[in-house]
């Protein structure tokens, strides 16, 4: 068997476990902002742009998952 009949398999495990922690970092980020806007509506102000910042930062990772996963695939960046 060889090294590169695996990369398929590879590159959908990469791509959807990136997926899947983008996912669920971000909606545990969104619940508890949602919980301490609730608890203290003062700070929602303040909680705001860093939660917009985080999420941006969880879909980057994400997106150069992607890349990287798409690159493998395509480019063949091994040698045989």
């Amino acid at each position: 068997m060889s090294d590169l009949s695996q990369l398929p398999l590879a590159v959908g495990h990469m791509i959807g476990l990136g997926a899947l922690g983008s996912c669920v970092g971000i909606g545990l980020m969104a619940s508890r902002y949602l919980e301490a806007s609730a608890r203290q509506p003062e700070m929602m102000e303040a909680l705001q742009p860093k939660v917009f910042l985080l999420a941006g930062l969880l879909d980057g990772a994400f997106i150069i998952s992607v890349a990287l996963g798409v690159w493998f695939a395509l480019a063949a960046p091994f040698p045989t």
